[in-house]
C-alpha cells in the first residue's frame, strides 16, 4: 500500500499571520514539521498543501514537494483531499502544519493501526493527561474510546466526568489523521452534523454519520506542541534550543 502524509498550511492565521513561515531556530516552521515527517518509517511521499506561493516557494527553496490548492478550503481536510485527488497512494495522512515538535513514531503508529485493520477507515491517536489545568482547557481535545479502541466521542469538556476519581483516567486527542483514500473523498461530502457544529470539532462528523475511528493510544510521550500564538512560538523554540543544548 502506498502511504502520503500531506501537511495543510494556509499563510493566514488570526493570531500568527504567516504562521508556517515563522523562524524557529532559523528554519521556518513548516521545515521543521515536514523534516520530521520524513523521519517515519511508514509515509512513501511527504507535501505540503499550501494556498498561497510565499509558502509554495519557501518549501520549494529547501528542497521539499509542495502543491498550489484553492483557497476556499472549509477545512484542513478538504485541502488534503484535493492534494490527494492528484496522487496515486491508499492511505492519506494528515499531518498538523503548526507542530514543529511531531514525533516520526507517533505517525507510524496511526498509520500502522490502519494497516493492521482492514475493516478500520480512519485512525487517529490519543496520550493520557495528568495536568488538570490542561485537561480543563476548552483547546484542549480530549477522546473516549471504547474496549476495541474505536473512539465514542470528542470533546473539548472534560471527559469522562471524574464521579469515581480512583478510576479517572482523561486522555488528549492528538490531531493526526490517517485516512483510507477512498473514504477521505467520501468525508469531505458528507454534511454537517450537530455534535460537530456545536464543539466546533470535524472528526465528529465521522462518528455522527455512523463510521468508526480507530483510536491509538500512543506509546510514546506526546511532546508535540501546537503553536497558534507569538507565546507559542517563543516557547517551543526555548524547548528545542533546550533540548540541543543550547
Amino acid at each position: 500500500m502506498k502511504v502520503i502524509g500531506i501537511i495543510p498550511a494556509r499563510y493566514g492565521s488570526s493570531r500568527l499571520p504567516g504562521k508556517p513561515l515563522k523562524l524557529i531556530m532559523g528554519k521556518p516552521m513548516i521545515q521543521h514539521v515536514y523534516e520530521q515527517a520524513l523521519k517515519t518509517k511508514t509515509l512513501d511521499k511527504v507535501i505540503v498543501a499550501t494556498d498561497d506561493q510565499r509558502i509554495m516557494d519557501v518549501v520549494d527553496g529547501f528542497g521539499g514537494e509542495a502543491f498550489m490548492t484553492r483557497e476556499d478550503h472549509p477545512s484542513g481536510s478538504d485541502r488534503i483531499a484535493e492534494v490527494a485527488a492528484a496522487f496515486e497512494c491508499d492511505i492519506v495522512v494528515n499531518i498538523q502544519g503548526d507542530e514543529p515538535m511531531i514525533q516520526p513514531e507517533i505517525i507510524d503508529e496511526f498509520v500502522e493501526a490502519l494497516l493492521a485493520d482492514p475493516e478500520a477507515v480512519m485512525s487517529t491517536g490519543c496520550d493520557q493527561m495528568f495536568d488538570k489545568e490542561k485537561y480543563e482547557n476548552p483547546n484542549v481535545v480530549k477522546v473516549v474510546s471504547d474496549l476495541n479502541g474505536n473512539a465514542l466521542i470528542f470533546s473539548r469538556s472534560v471527559i469522562p466526568y471524574p464521579r469515581y476519581p480512583e478510576t479517572f483516567a482523561i486522555y488528549e486527542h492528538i490531531g493526526i489523521y490517517a485516512y483510507r483514500k477512498d473514504f477521505l473523498m467520501k468525508y469531505i461530502e458528507l454534511e454537517p452534523t450537530p455534535l460537530m457544529s456545536t464543539e466546533s470539532l470535524e472528526q465528529m462528523k465521522v462518528l455522527e454519520h455512523g463510521y468508526k475511528i480507530k483510536v491509538v493510544k500512543t506509546k510514546f510521550k506526546h511532546e508535540a506542541m501546537s503553536v497558534d500564538t507569538p507565546e507559542d512560538l517563543a516557547a517551543v523554540e526555548a524547548i528545542m534550543k533546550a533540548k540541543m543544548g543550547g
